[in-house]
């Protein structure tokens, strides 16, 4: 049994209370988790104003740390996969995947500490300011808040965390409360490989306590979010002038051409649709196909979604694990169910039973009024729509409060380009599908999707402040 203890200022110790975590596939209990209370997050806060307010980590000091806790996170592979499959249900595939991104965020935040620049102004270009020399440099904020997600809990909350202290800032994480050990150990490794005490803090509980607590602390400079969008919502209208970055809601879409590769497509649609039980933010939701290949490229990805192991996330050969929860598994079957019930046609026949698993489903003859095609389903479902006019298909990816991401499968360079300028996203992949991220990209969203960059250098860009210095010379 894994004690899940706060980290706070140094040391590891004992919340306010504590809850009971189970295995996602199984139920049997791994973890005891301690919850914080609001007194234990004004203390994780001020150990980070403190620490902050002590003196900076020198630069090759933070690039050090940060390359010890890559190499201490791979001598502990084994043990923080087992642990990511038990919290999330995810196949053991998807969690190594994960981890190992987490390695090359470590990696690029550690580089990247090493490249904080300024740039040089031309002040003595303008009148009067003849002999004068100006330039700017990026001083880091303070305390940055940390609130990470369920659904990629290793990852995502490093891509918090490692470009903050590689900014210079001290950090408190609030991870989701469905994955707390992910995070857990990650600051393990973090504190083994050298973070000094109050630099890294960690507390435990729900969002709209202890999260609140954490957002509403005056002494916390910015506020970096991954989740929902209604969470958003409310995280910004408490940060008020502080900065924050925000990665909310997505209802994803991809365009395939008469022309564009199917085979590749279905592969790349498969996975993006599909995979982590479609509980990914940039999850293809809404694929539309040129009706001169709708039919074939239906009947392609309906037998790719039916052959696809649904099961237990650590037996050899599965594909898709289980979702968070059983209720979340009842949402989108009700979903689901609802929209077949209003004239939708699903082409794969599966229905499964128990331990919150949900089958790849493919639905056509679908409509905007249907929910599954105007909100957020964030489950193994996609909606295949046909299309003949370019013009039309990315019109309809764009009738979405969201603009995460999107693709375009085709060979027509002119046709690729036209989307591109014209799809509504802050990532669009050409010969990809919506979800294809590199984890040294800037990546983040427009419209309701949200604001504010990932990626280690667009994040140390924003947790940072520009300066501007000027020198009158005799």
């Amino acid at each position: 049994m894994i004690e899940a203890r706060l980290f706070i200022g140094g040391k590891w110790q004992d919340g306010a209370g504590t809850s009971s975590l189970g295995d996602r596939f199984t139920g049997q209990a791994i973890a005891r988790v301690h919850q914080a209370d609001a007194a234990q997050v004004d203390l994780a806060v001020r150990a980070a104003k403190a620490a902050f307010d002590s003196g900076e980590i020198p630069i090759p000091d933070r690039y050090a740390i940060l390359m010890r806790a890559r190499d201490i996170l791979l001598r502990r592979k084994d043990e923080i996969i087992d642990a990511m499959v038990s919290e999330t249900g995810y196949c053991v595939a998807d969690n190594a995947g994960d981890f190992n991104r987490c390695v090359q965020t470590l990696l690029t935040s550690a580089e990247e500490a090493k490249r904080i620049t300024g740039e040089i102004v031309p002040i003595d270009a303008a009148p009067g300011h003849d002999g004068q020399i100006a330039f700017t440099i990026r001083r880091p904020l303070g305390v940055v808040a940390c609130i990470t997600p369920f659904n990629s809990p290793l990852n995502t909350t490093d891509h918090k965390i490692a470009p903050a202290l590689a900014a210079g800032n001290a950090v408190v994480l609030k991870p989701a409360g469905y994955t707390p050990l992910s995070a857990l150990l990650l600051c393990e490794v973090l504190q083994e490989a050298g973070v000094p005490a109050g630099w890294l803090n960690l507390v435990n509980g729900p969002g709209g306590r202890i999260g609140q607590a954490l957002v509403d602390h005056p002494d916390v400079a910015y506020i970096a979010f991954t989740g929902s969008e209604a969470a958003g919502r409310s995280i910004q209208a408490s940060a008020g002038l502080r900065r924050t970055q925000m990665e909310l809601g997505s209802i994803s879409g991809t365009i395939i051409c008469a022309d564009g590769d199917l085979d590749r497509a279905l592969t790349k649609c498969a996975a993006t649709a599909f995979r982590k039980s479609g509980q990914v933010c940039t999850s293809l939701q809404r694929l539309l196909v040129h009706e001169d290949v709708f039919e074939t490229f239906a009947d392609m990805l309906t037998s790719r979604a039916e052959a696809m192991v649904v099961g237990d996330p650590r037996a050899k050969g599965t594909d898709i694990g289980v979702m968070i929860t059983d209720q979340e598994a009842a949402r989108v079957q009700a979903w689901v169910d609802e929209a077949v019930a209003q004239g939708a046609r699903q082409l794969t026949s599966r229905r499964l039973e128990g331990a919150a698993l949900m089958p790849p489903t493919v639905l056509t003859d679908v409509s905007m009024d249907m929910q599954v095609m105007r909100e957020e389903i964030f489950g193994p479902v996609v909606c295949l729509i046909p299309f003949f006019d370019l013009d039309a298909a990315i019109a309809l990816v764009n009738n979405s409060p969201y603009g995460l991401a999107a693709g375009i499968f085709t060979q027509d360079i002119d046709a690729a380009f036209r989307a591109a300028r014209a799809v509504e996203v802050g990532l669009f992949n050409i010969n990809n599908a919506s979800s294809n991220r590199a984890d040294l990209m800037p990546y983040g969203g427009c419209k309701a999707s949200g604001f504010g960059r990932e990626g280690p250098r667009a994040a140390i860009r924003d947790m940072t402040e520009e300066r501007l210095i000027t020198l009158a010379l005799n």
